[in-house]
């Protein structure tokens, strides 16, 4: 299928030129075909259908670099909703316990339609737990239906609660069976090529989840595969607290010594990292998954993404879970981000435009997708278009700075080159159905004991 998106109002390239957000356009046209943006420019030849976005700003697509969909079944959750970490995680695990694989593919579908409209093409995925049967694939046919650009991680505990760990003995798993699924899946779904819609990568939880063995045994066999690696690490002081009591270290100093530092690694929250942790991750190419909503909600803290930004630390943005963030938004995401630096450090120390290439290019480089977050020849038309005309946009004198004024909600979406969301309606699955089918598992864990 080809379009032509028209006499754009504004677009934020991303690309390669000076400044935060690249080339800025104005009454730019881009045309797509085969999944490809093949020609900007202005007044375009009208090939294929025609797109108009007079009064549209258009964006990359935006880019999730953190996420445990299964979570949206669990939002809101009493006796979890005012825990820290470790108190929420022990309220959740026994209800999570009676997940299967319907509930895994449905809640993903869910998680996975509330980011594309709000502007995701691409959305990473970190399933640590597999009840009932449930497996990675659950979630990869959800995305299939949906129709974004998809990184599952095969995620992993191995450490229960007989053994000093947080989860239930009977959400755990042997060692040997994880390592042993690690390479059923990569080797049944992962591809490497560009425009990939699914790349696969090895995720064991966090590192007071699982082995010092697993963590090195995942990291080699990760390597051996080619593919990426991602964990929690350094979210809050119990986190730290906990590393330093177990393993005589901070949290950087244990990842760098089992191998879980470079270009293929991203670490998720890293609020509590310290000069020589962001020195660390600068060195060694390792990304960041920047999630300032949820560590609002769960009262981690603020974490020090001017500094990681500043030293040359790759960082991207990530919605978190439903259960501890309660909303997929990723542009909330950008804008809490933006907020959170401000508060923190000063008004003029994250501007709109540096969080949303955060968003955008920011979270493709730490996912290694170098073939998306951009809009530039060549590149995958994974394209976000903005309306506005809307309520929010009215008397804005920047249309560029959509994190100040918005709008929040896509008007039209394109993965791949694919419409997903047309006028703000999502294309590829019936929505009402859905939050239905949605709804009535929720129910049905909330009546059972």
């Amino acid at each position: 299928m080809e379009y032509l998106i028209t006499n754009a109002q504004s677009v934020l390239t991303m690309d390669d030129a000076e400044g935060p957000c690249g080339r800025e356009l104005t009454g730019a046209d881009l045309r797509i075909k085969d999944g490809v943006i093949t020609e900007i420019g202005h007044h375009l030849a009208s090939e294929g259908e025609v797109i108009r976005a007079d009064n549209a700003l258009v964006t990359p697509g935006f880019v999730n670099t953190h996420h445990h969909l299964y979570q949206s079944l669990t939002r809101a959750v009493p006796g979890g909703q005012d825990a820290l970490l470790f108190g929420w995680l022990q309220t959740l695990y026994p209800i999570w316990s009676r997940f299967g694989p319907e509930e895994m593919r449905i809640s993903a579908m869910v998680g996975l339609v509330e980011l594309a409209l709000s502007g995701c093409t691409l959305s990473s995925d970190h399933l640590y737990l597999y009840p009932n049967g449930a497996r990675l694939e659950d979630t990869i046919d959800g995305a299939h239906e949906v129709g974004l650009r998809f990184h599952p991680t095969r995620g992993a505990m191995s450490i229960g609660e007989s053994d000093g760990g947080l989860p239930p003995d009977h959400l755990v798993e042997r060692e040997e069976d994880i390592l042993n699924d690690c390479i059923r899946v990569i080797d049944g779904f992962h591809d490497p090529s560009d425009g990939a819609m699914v790349r696969v990568g090895v995720a064991p939880c966090s590192p007071f989840s699982v082995s010092r063995d697993l963590m090195r045994e995942a990291a080699i066999l990760a390597r051996d595969k080619g593919v990426m690696l991602h964990t929690h690490l350094a979210e809050n002081d119990e986190d730290i607290a906990y590393s330093e009591a177990q393993f005589g270290c901070r949290p950087g100093q244990y990842a760098e010594e089992l191998g879980w530092v470079g270009d293929d690694v991203w670490h998720a929250h890293c609020v509590k990292l310290d000069g020589q942790e962001i020195d660390l991750f600068s060195t060694t190419s390792t990304g960041v998954a920047h999630c300032p909503c949820s560590n609002c909600r769960l009262g981690s803290g603020i974490a020090p993404v001017r500094q990681m930004v500043d030293a040359g630390v790759r960082v991207g943005l990530g919605v978190d879970g439903s259960a501890s963030n309660d909303q997929g938004n990723l542009v909330d995401e950008a804008r809490q981000a933006m907020l959170l630096q401000r508060v923190a450090l000063g008004a003029d120390k994250m501007s709109a435009r540096e969080a949303l290439r955060l968003a955008t290019r920011g979270g493709a480089e730490v996912l290694g997708r170098h073939d998306c977050g951009q809009i530039a020849v060549g590149k995958r038309a994974d394209i976000a278009i903005w309306d506005l005309s809307s309520i929010e946009s009215a008397g804005s004198w920047d249309p560029a700075a959509l994190l100040l004024a918005g709008p929040r909600r896509v008007r039209d979406l394109f993965v791949e080159g694919r419409q997903v969301v047309r006028d703000g309606m999502v294309t590829t699955v019936d929505l009402p159905r859905l939050v239905e089918h949605q709804n009535q598992l929720a129910q049905k864990l909330i009546s059972q004991p």
